[in-house]
């Protein structure tokens, strides 16, 4: 990726030696006219970075998350129109020196529609630093916007479960904006997946995205994926090709299923990220389940920091419902037995899980049981209209259970090198769960 560093003093210089170029080179040097050219480059982008036109069209501008948010961050956007020479443009606030560097751009077709995806990633920041950044295409660019690195201490994050609507994602809008103003100081955004309902809708995305607008372009998301993004138009699955094209996510090293499972630092933790989507998935790639059952102990086993949190979409637990009393209460057979002994072994602090559009405060389970430590299991609870009022039965394991009939809720993580304290909010802004991890 080019990366090349502006500034004011350095634009007057090039602007100048542009000229001396001009004025020397046509009496001495035939290869005077490929210098100009440079010159003329370097100092029309100087300009473009420092200064430029802030028409240029982003559609669903967004940070994503990167494995190491200290020094890094990824920025991405899709228009309807080639862009020539995508870029951003990164510098400290109202400083003079700007530093660009060049963005992929591609053709993107699905759902009978076509985008161009732009995105590139930042490197060499410093920590804990506040920087701006704008986008560049030819003589276009875009207002400079917030970005804000992790400096290595306590943080909040913002935690929506399932965002899936009907409703045009009017809900979503309102749970998100609602959550934001009233936690301003959050440092990133965490979705649990299910982020819509059918993943190979583009309406449905680009409503998503819109809901985050003034969020997503100042704080870097990082998605979970659902069963719902492996979902056709007509509910038959597919390979998650909508998912996987709008959220460059941090590698895995996995040949088959890069970025579909990834982890993070943020301050003291370390998130791990699973894909639970294998009976969707197998059938066109099989080996999802097992290549994260050998992924996920040395993910946990290599990291270094304080305290360790898992996500995934699906639950660790099977519910009974109502009416059908063969479906019996316990450990879910699929995801529980097979990855709770390895939170175990690994010393996971927390758990949060989805899916079930219900929220659920577990506390400590160890061994497929209640304990005095172990991981804290969370079900994460619902962000969108989608809702199932009355339909489970209540876990033996349940500590606390949201108000019935299910409606809209959030959660916030507040983490620091001596605690972790998870809180569950109703859209109202009330708090009907408090629980904090101290080690």
């Amino acid at each position: 990726m080019n990366t090349q560093k502006l500034s004011r003093r350095g634009f007057l210089k090039l602007a100048g030696g542009a000229i001396l170029t001009l004025a020397s080179g046509c009496a001495f040097s035939d290869a005077a006219p490929a210098a100009v050219e440079k010159a003329q480059s370097l100092t029309h982008k100087a300009v473009r970075a420092l200064t430029g036109d802030t028409s240029l069209d982003a559609l669903c501008l967004r940070q994503i998350i990167t494995a190491d948010s200290r020094t890094s961050r990824t920025i991405m956007w899709h228009s309807d129109d080639p862009q020539a020479d995508a870029e951003v443009a990164w510098r400290l606030p109202g400083s003079d020196d700007c530093q660009v560097t060049s963005a992929s751009s591609a053709l993107y077709t699905d759902d009978g529609q076509h985008i161009y995806l732009h995105s590139a990633t930042i490197t060499g920041l410093a920590p804990g630093a506040r920087y701006e950044y704008r986008l560049l295409s030819g003589a276009q660019g875009t207002a400079w916007r917030p970005l804000q690195t992790d400096g290595g201490g306590s943080f909040k994050a913002l935690i929506f479960p399932d965002t899936q609507c009907s409703d045009g994602y009017v809900t979503w809008r309102n749970v998100a904006q609602d959550a934001a103003r009233r936690h301003s100081d959050a440092a990133f955004v965490i979705n649990m997946g299910d982020l819509v309902d059918n993943g190979e809708d583009h309406n449905q995305w680009n409503q998503w995205f819109d809901a985050l607008e003034g969020i997503s372009d100042r704080l870097p998301l990082a998605p979970i994926m659902g069963n719902h993004e492996t979902y056709t138009r007509d509910w038959k699955t597919r390979w998650p090709e909508a998912y996987l094209a709008l959220f460059a996510l941090p590698a895995n090293g996995s040949e088959k299923f890069n970025r579909h499972y990834y982890s993070y630092d943020y301050g003291d933790v370390h998130f791990t990220v699973l894909d639970t989507q294998w009976s969707e998935l197998d059938d066109f790639v099989p080996g999802l389940k097992e290549e994260q059952l050998n992924w996920l102990p040395r993910d946990l086993a290599a990291t270094k920091e304080k305290w360790k949190i898992v996500l995934l979409h699906r639950d660790v637990l099977q519910y009974g419902i109502h009416g059908r009393p063969e479906r019996v209460p316990g450990i879910d057979d699929s995801v529980g037995r097979a990855f709770m002994p390895l939170f175990d072994a690994a010393g996971v602090d927390a758990v949060l899980t989805a899916h079930l559009h219900t929220y659920r405060d577990r506390g400590h389970l160890f061994d497929f049981a209640p304990a005095a430590d172990g991981p804290l299991y969370l079900l994460t609870g619902v962000a969108g209209n989608v809702r199932y009022p009355g339909l489970w039965i209540d876990h033996e394991f349940d500590r606390v259970v949201a108000p019935q009939p299910e409606t809209d809720n959030y959660l916030t993580l507040d983490a620091s090198s001596e605690a972790l304290r998870f809180r569950c909010f109703l859209p109202d802004g009330s708090c009907i769960d408090d629980v904090t991890l101290r080690k």
